[in-house]
């Protein structure tokens, strides 16, 4: 894994977590600190090491990586 995954989120729990609008995995990109769907387009904020899984909580992503 190219990116650095925050201590609570190890790869097992990563391995696990899946978009809640998508039901598709989801990988964890360091520089914008969100997990993303790349399917949905979204990224959903990781807060004090805890994943907010909310579709309302998430924010929609550019084109750009």
């Amino acid at each position: 894994m190219s990116d650095a995954v925050p201590p609570l989120l190890d790869d097992w729990l990563l391995a696990r977590l899946v978009c809640p609008a998508t039901r598709t995995p989801l990988r964890y990109d360091a520089t914008r600190g969100l997990l993303v769907s790349d399917v949905a387009r979204r990224g959903y904020p990781v807060r004090d090491g805890v994943p907010v899984l909310l579709v309302e909580a998430a924010v929609p992503l550019d084109d750009t990586p």
